[in-house]
C-alpha cells in the first residue's frame, strides 16, 4: 500500500493541474520499451506514453500555452481513476504528431504502454491491429460543399446537384470509403481528390464551388463559427460512428481502461463528461453529440 499523504498530494496536483497541460511540460522522454498495467499496478506508479493529433476541441493548445481538450481532460480524469481506485500515480507522456496516417501507424506498430487519441472511428477491421477503448464520443459525419451549391435532399440527386463537381476525401479515412462508395453508386462522374487534413479540405470547399466532402460534425460547426463559406447537406448526415482511444493490438491497458470508462453507469452519461465537452466543443454541439449518442445505445 502506497503512503496516503503521497496519495493526496498527487490527487491534490492533479485538481491544479484542471485538465490542461503546459506546453513547456510536453518534453517527449526517451522511450524505455514496453509498460504493462500489471507492472505500473506491482510498482505503483509508471508513465503511459500518449500519442496525439492536434485537433481543435480535443487536443489543441490554448492562449496560455497548455495542452488541453475533451481527450487530453478525458484521460487525464483515468489517471484520477487509478489513484483513487487503485493506488496508483501514473505519469502522463504527451506526444503530438502531425499526420494522422503516422499518428495510426505508430500506435498499430506500438508496444504496450502506449495509448493514441485522434478521433479514430471504431470498426470491426481496425479491431483486427489495434484495440480500442469504449467510445468517448458518438461522432455525426457531415455532407459538406460551398455555401453556393443547392440542398441535396436524397443521395439519388448526387449526379445533379453535385455535377461537376468532384469529391475530396481526407486520405486514408472512412470519409475517404464513404465517398468512393457512394460516388460510385450515385455519381460515377465525380473523381476522388485527396487531402491530409481536415483543415485542408475546409479550405479548398470553401474555396471555390469545385468540391463535396465528409468531415465530422465538430468540424463544420468550428468552420462555419469562424465564417467559412461551407454548407452541410443534412440529407448526408450519418450517425453511426464512435470514437475511442487506440492501443497496440491486445494492450493490458484495456481492461482497465473499460473500468474506467463503465464506472458510474458509463462516462459519458456523467455530468463531468458532459461539464468537459460543453468547455471545448460549445453547448449547442454538445446537445447535438450526446442526442446521438442516446440514440445509439437506445438501438
Amino acid at each position: 500500500m502506497k503512503h496516503p499523504a503521497i496519495l493526496s498530494a498527487f490527487l491534490i496536483l492533479i485538481l491544479l493541474v484542471s485538465g490542461c497541460v503546459a506546453e513547456s511540460d510536453q518534453v517527449e522522454r526517451e522511450y524505455d520499451g514496453p509498460v504493462t498495467w500489471a507492472a505500473v499496478q506491482d510498482e505503483g506508479h509508471g508513465v503511459l506514453r500518449v500519442l496525439y493529433v492536434p485537433a481543435d476541441g480535443f487536443a489543441y493548445t490554448n492562449e496560455e500555452g497548455e495542452l488541453t481538450g475533451l481527450t487530453v481532460e478525458l484521460i487525464i480524469d483515468f489517471t484520477r481513476f487509478l489513484a483513487e481506485e487503485h493506488d496508483v500515480l501514473l505519469e502522463l507522456d504527451f506526444v503530438e504528431v502531425e499526420n494522422w496516417t503516422d499518428f495510426y501507424n505508430d500506435i498499430v506498430e506500438g508496444e504496450d504502454g502506449m495509448i493514441g487519441m485522434g478521433n479514430v472511428t471504431i470498426t470491426e477491421e481496425r479491431r483486427e491491429e489495434l484495440s480500442f477503448s469504449p467510445p468517448y464520443m458518438t461522432n455525426i459525419a457531415s455532407l459538406i460543399s460551398h455555401i453556393n451549391t443547392n440542398e441535396l435532399t436524397g443521395f439519388e440527386e448526387m449526379s445533379s446537384v453535385f455535377e461537376g463537381r468532384d469529391a475530396l476525401a481526407f486520405e486514408g479515412t472512412l470519409h475517404e470509403d464513404r465517398l468512393r462508395n457512394l460516388t460510385e453508386q450515385y455519381h460515377p462522374d465525380a473523381e476522388i481528390a485527396l487531402a491530409t487534413s481536415n483543415d485542408e479540405i475546409i479550405e479548398r470547399v470553401g474555396a471555390s464551388d469545385s468540391y463535396f466532402a465528409y468531415i465530422d460534425i465538430y468540424n463544420y460547426w468550428r468552420a462555419v463559427d469562424r465564417g467559412a463559406d461551407i454548407q452541410r447537406h443534412e440529407a448526408g448526415d450519418e450517425a453511426a460512428e464512435q470514437f475511442g482511444y487506440i492501443m497496440p493490438l491486445n494492450s493490458t491497458w484495456e481492461p482497465v481502461l473499460n473500468e474506467y470508462f463503465e464506472k458510474n453507469g458509463g462516462l459519458l452519461l456523467t455530468t463531468r463528461y458532459r461539464e468537459i465537452m460543453a468547455e471545448h466543443l460549445g453547448e449547442r454541439l454538445t446537445e447535438l453529440l450526446i442526442e446521438a449518442h442516446r440514440q445509439e445505445i437506445s438501438e
